[in-house]
């Protein structure tokens, strides 16, 4: 099967996006401003949509009219890359990397800047993105995970050695957490035991994961529904399907005060007071009850993740500075992600029919382990949230 959407098996009929109108590696966006500034007056004009702010809601228009033309630039020419890499593996993997990053900004700036633009049409570009982001996310995740679990496995067991010793650390300290196999007490033999059979467990797991989800990349940049979101985002690059003129619009700076708003709420509500306790083992001791109570506990702290990432895209719309406490937050919710995934799959592998009790205890120390990171992730997140005042001036 071809990696090009392109070549579509089923998709006869449906034209390639013109990919020569996709503006050369590195360079500024091609749309002039004077006609990204007359689309704009042309929204903002009319029944007096923008009655309140005109000027602010052109200004914001034309950056979102830019920064969505350089977004599907780049989509297409990653979508590109990776139809040429053929062997290249690393190319490949590159390229979807590409692909992911620049079909999620484009999605989260549909979301946030909805009001502005033609909602039928970002409602459907968004959904159809998601599906595409989320398909080669998969194969990325799986490999992340597995070298994650197999790194804390040889950590936790004392046969990691160099500088892929594992991610462990303590709370405020940053060495490796002690999971009652320390040194050479009578947990460390047993552990030592059972690491090689549950890290071929988990191998065996995970890498049948990542080929099915290559597989699926391989199927969903290969389909006509592929192709139809490469047409749909090829428009982005000459043209911003703009609202309808009836009704009033927001305030300019109204959508990125939504999404400002949402992610306040959401880390209200997280428990920032126990975070911020060294050792208080909620995200352990919730972690070891039953796979639902952990998803329960984790979803507030993915839904503040998701909510910061918009926020973060809706600042690079209005401007390009990049603030680096908002960038440190999001890569501690990251970890915290990746390690309450992690945890999950190595409690999913201990609940393994018939496997030996020497794998099952391996496999619960490795899912201690992780939740032990998402412990330290969180009091991590409430110490650059509560001790920054950069944060609350970013916001």
């Amino acid at each position: 099967m071809s990696r090009r959407c392109s070549s579509t098996p089923g998709g006869e009929g449906v034209h390639s996006p013109d990919l020569s109108r996709v503006p050369a590696q590195g360079s500024p966006p091609a749309q002039a401003p004077a006609r990204a500034q007359a689309q704009a007056q042309a929204q903002a004009g009319g029944d007096g949509a923008l009655a309140v702010g005109d000027g602010a809601a052109v200004a914001v228009t034309v950056a979102l009219t830019a920064y969505l033309h350089a977004r599907a630039g780049e989509f297409l020419r990653g979508l590109r890359l990776y139809g040429d890499s053929g062997a290249d593996t690393a190319a490949a993997t590159e390229a979807a990397r590409s692909l992911r990053m620049t079909a999620r900004r484009i999605g989260g700036t549909l979301h946030t800047f909805r009001p502005l633009l033609d909602p039928v049409w970002a409602d459907g570009l968004r959904t159809e993105l998601s599906w595409l982001s989320g398909t080669l996310a998969q194969e990325h995740a799986s490999t992340a995970r597995l070298n994650r679990l197999l790194d804390a496995l040889a950590r936790l067991s004392g046969t990691a050695t160099g500088a892929g010793a594992g991610t462990g650390t303590v709370p405020g300290t940053g060495a490796a957490p002690d999971i009652g196999a320390a040194g050479g007490g009578p947990g460390r033999g047993a552990l030592t035991v059972g690491a090689a059979r549950a890290a071929a467990l988990l191998e065996r797991r995970l890498t049948l994961a990542r080929t099915r989800a290559h597989s699926a990349t391989l199927q969903a940049l290969g389909s006509a529904r592929c192709h139809a979101v490469a047409d749909a985002v090829a428009v982005l690059t000459s043209e911003l399907p703009p609202a309808p003129a009836a009704g009033a619009l927001p305030l300019p700076d109204g959508a990125d005060a939504a999404a400002e708003r949402r992610l306040l709420d959401a880390v209200a509500a997280l428990p920032l007071a126990r975070a911020g306790h060294p050792y208080n083992a909620e995200a352990l001791l919730n972690g070891l009850a039953t796979a639902s109570a952990e998803e329960l506990q984790d979803e507030p702290w993915h839904r503040v993740r998701t909510l910061l990432r918009l926020h973060r895209y809706a600042l690079e719309v209005l401007g390009p500075e990049r603030n680096p406490v908002l960038d440190r937050a999001g890569q501690v919710l990251d970890r915290h992600r990746d390690a309450s995934e992690a945890a999950a799959a190595a409690a999913a592998a201990a609940r393994t029919p018939r496997i030996a009790p020497a794998t099952a205890y391996a496999l619960g120390v490795l899912h201690a382990d992780q939740r032990h990171e998402v412990e330290a992730a969180r009091f991590a997140f409430q110490e650059i949230w509560q001790g920054s005042i950069a944060v609350q001036a970013a916001l």
